[in-house]
Parts: C-alpha cells; sequence; structure tokens
C-alpha cells in the first residue's frame, strides 16, 4: 500500500500466503503417532465469494485441472457452497499427500488468475476420539485446531492439547482471538 493510499484511506487486502500449506503432510503422522488422531480423507478449500467471468474462468481451470490430476491419484471433488454463501472446492481421497498436493494445487491456480486476496482457508479433517479439524489460514499463513461440539460450541480443551503437541510440527496461529471456528462447513 503506497503513502497516498493510505492517507486516502484505501487498504489493499493481503495475498495468500501458501509458503507453509505442506507443513500439515508430516505433522499428519505426529498426530496419529501421539493423539491417536488420522486424516479422515476430506479436505477443502474456502474461497470467499464473488461474483465474475474471471472467477468462473479460474472455475472451470480448476475442473479440467482436477479432472486430468485426479484420473491419476482417483480423488475426487466438487463444488459447495455453505451455509453462509462462501464457496467451497471439498476434496475426497485416501491418500492424504494427494489432498495436501491438490489443495496447493488449487491455491496456485486461484493466485495467478488474481484470487489470491479471496482465498481464506485450506481444512483438513482429522478423526480419533473426537472430529478434528486443522484450519490454515491463508491470510495468517497459519494454522489452528478446530474441534466442534454439538450445538455449536468447541472443545477448547481438545484445541488446547493439539496445540501443545503439534506447535513444534506447524506453525501454529499464537494469537488464539484469531481461532475462527468454521461452523457450516461442507466436509
Amino acid at each position: 500500500m503506497g503513502f497516498l493510499d493510505s492517507i486516502l484511506g484505501k487498504t489493499r487486502l493481503p495475498d495468500a500466503k501458501t509458503d507453509r500449506l505442506f507443513a500439515i503432510s508430516t505433522a499428519s503422522v505426529t498426530m496419529e503417532a501421539n493423539l491417536d488422531l488420522v486424516p479422515d480423507e476430506q479436505a477443502g478449500v474456502c474461497i470467499k465469494p464473488m461474483e465474475s467471468s474471471y472467477y468462473e474462468s479460474a472455475r472451470k481451470e480448476i475442473e479440467g485441472l482436477l479432472g486430468l490430476s485426479f484420473k491419476e491419484t482417483g480423488t475426487s471433488f466438487s463444488f459447495q457452497r455453505d451455509e453462509y454463501g462462501y464457496a467451497w472446492v471439498v476434496l475426497t481421497d485416501p491418500d492424504f499427500e494427494d489432498l495436501v498436493t491438490n489443495i496447493q494445487m488449487i491455491c496456485q491456480i486461484l493466485m495467478e488468475q488474481g484470487f489470491g486476496t479471496q482465498l481464506l482457508a485450506a481444512v483438513y479433517r482429522f478423526k480419533g476420539k473426537v472430529t478434528a479439524y486443522w484450519i490454515y489460514s491463508f491470510k495468517l499463513g497459519s494454522y489452528y485446531p478446530f474441534v466442534p461440539k454439538p450445538g455449536k460450541q468447541r472443545d477448547t480443551a481438545m484445541e488446547f492439547r493439539l496445540k501443545a503437541v503439534m506447535q513444534k510440527e506447524l506453525p501454529i496461529e499464537k494469537d488464539m482471538a484469531k481461532w475462527y471456528p468454521m461452523w457450516g462447513m461442507p466436509l
């Protein structure tokens, strides 16, 4: 943002930070060994909704590339909207590495099409005694845990435990006020 923009009160949204996205790949081994949480074959990318012909172009490119990539990996995908109107690309694959790689590919396509500021989060679901989600915030460039309970409640004790066990493996957001719950996810 330039000097004149700051004087006039104009702000520019930050671009997505994807450099730490792959950290979840190796962290999944530690989660399984230390927390009995295994990847649950689903992951997704949450995108701020927008109306644009460019977005449709990017969506078609994602569909084309995912179609080619998924012939090799066996990953399935769908485009969905959550109850709040956010757009999602939801992936399903028993191979966690394929999920991580394809999430990165989706993010790269959207960034190349100029939609880096629209990327909100990548979400990976893990199952064990509880269902836990690791959410990667593209704006913060870090992960945080989300463990929902019935009635739109959170299991904060489990979230703190996940943080304590995984903080050496994952770039975890230090400001817990930014650990936003993602209710109504389509995965």
